[in-house]
């Protein structure tokens, strides 16, 4: 897969150093992944939840932080939507959160 916006995982973890290595793991295990349906990446993990607008939420470091992406299946692009911490994602909705 592609990932897009690469910069906003770094830009989180030069203020989070904790979740610095999972968000790497995380990217190297998406851009290698040809993920073809949600049942791909549930497969792979099973705690990331679904919701509208094909956008997945994967717990990050032990459900430290969580990270909404959108996921275009066809093309095989995963575009961030939303890292921050348990709080903050509280506060959003996955289905319409945006990086800004």
């Amino acid at each position: 897969m592609k990932v897009i916006a690469l910069g906003t995982l770094r830009s989180f973890w030069e203020a989070h150093a904790d979740a610095e290595q999972p968000l790497k793991a995380w990217y190297d295990e998406a851009k290698e992944a040809k993920w073809a349906t949600p049942q791909d990446i549930k497969a792979r993990y099973a705690s990331a939840s679904f919701v509208a607008r094909n956008r997945v939420v994967f717990n990050i470091k032990g459900n430290d932080y969580r990270l909404v992406v959108a996921v275009a299946y066809n093309v095989g692009v995963v575009y961030i939507k939303f890292i921050g911490t348990h709080a903050e994602y509280d506060k959003v909705d996955a289905a319409t959160v945006e990086h800004t």
